[in-house]
């Protein structure tokens, strides 16, 4: 009886909604479409210190097909589609925390900057910040996790000036060398290496080169976890008692790799070893339910994974308005 019930409430919602439409939507309207969305940032306490997380923009993948690899092409889509994602486009997002110390501003990865390999969406980190109130000269300290594309093509503006003049660069030395090499120039690497050097080289003097462990800034630690790139790390971020693991490219995807975190990604240098440094820390942070910052999970990034019978699961945090 309750499912018919159940059933003809259902009907009845839906020929109201129906009747609602055909009375016509725009004559019961008074208000104008505004067709505006609020600022690209966020903001929240970390113990003492002040996390924003601004925005570089949508990044679009594209179909999942020959991106995500070693999971039959349509258990993929049929993941995808059934947590309400488009199983034709993979959209990832990125997003950079920007924490306040009080002694440093330290900026963790700097979006796709001029370029537009994956389209027009992306580049807003410079736009994100000014509506967050912050100024790139008052940027202290810009930390990579790698050298792709996404994460260090806002270091410089399409006139290669170093967009954050008072700023010193920390990335692994090993992704450094790798994604510089000019002996790369003639393989399929090409345009990441070219990036890279347009961005790199302009803060060469600049760089300081971080090691696996070494808590390089006050409450910020390196954390090697290579297989994305060669040199790929996470940070561990504390301040005050509290504390959350940045994950860089850890994962990408907040169903497909965590779901099944040992499935392969295409833009991996190294996709077994990405797959069991993928684990391997994942089993960690939910182990020991450390927060995680992620920069392509959806907007703003913020929140926990826990472990499942198969691989882990995201549950964002709720984000707090009222500071």
């Amino acid at each position: 009886m309750t499912t018919d019930v159940s059933r003809r409430s259902l009907l009845a919602l839906g020929a109201g909604l129906g009747a609602s439409t055909m009375l016509g939507g725009a004559a019961l309207a008074r208000a104008p479409k505004l067709g505006t969305q609020p600022a690209y940032f966020y903001r929240f306490p970390l113990g003492d210190a002040e996390v924003t997380v601004v925005s570089d923009g949508p990044l679009p993948l594209g179909p999942p097909k020959g991106t995500f690899i070693g999971v039959p092409d349509e258990e993929v889509r049929k993941m995808l589609s059934d947590n309400f994602l488009s199983p034709d486009n993979v959209v990832l997002e990125q997003n950079s925390p920007i924490v306040n110390m009080g002694d440093k501003l330290v900026l963790f990865d700097t979006g796709m900057g001029t370029s537009k390999a994956f389209g027009p969406t992306t580049g807003r980190q410079q736009k994100s910040m000014a509506e967050a109130g912050i100024k790139p000269g008052d940027i202290d300290a810009v930390v990579l996790s790698h050298a792709h594309i996404d994460h260090i093509g806002g270091i410089v503006d399409a006139n290669d000036k170093p967009l954050f003049p008072n700023a010193q660069y920390y990335i692994a030395q090993s992704d450094f060398d790798f994604w510089t090499d000019e002996g790369k120039l003639g393989s399929p690497l090409k345009d990441f290496v070219l990036h890279a050097r347009k961005n790199l080289l302009p803060v060469r003097d600049r760089l300081v080169f971080i090691k696996d462990g070494q808590e390089f800034l006050p409450g910020v630690q390196a954390v090697g976890a290579p297989g994305h790139t060669v040199g790929h790390t996470i940070f561990m971020v504390s301040s005050g008692g509290k504390s959350f693991a940045f994950l860089g490219d850890l994962t990408h995807h907040p169903i497909l790799l965590l779901e099944k975190p040992r499935m392969q990604f295409s833009y991996d240098t190294d996709p077994k070893q990405a797959a069991e440094t993928r684990v391997r820390l994942l089993d960690t942070i939910a182990a020991n339910k450390v927060p995680v910052m992620s920069y392509h999970f959806a907007w703003p990034g913020f929140g926990h994974i826990a472990k499942t019978s198969e691989g882990f699961h995201y549950y964002p945090e709720a984000m707090n308005l009222a500071l």
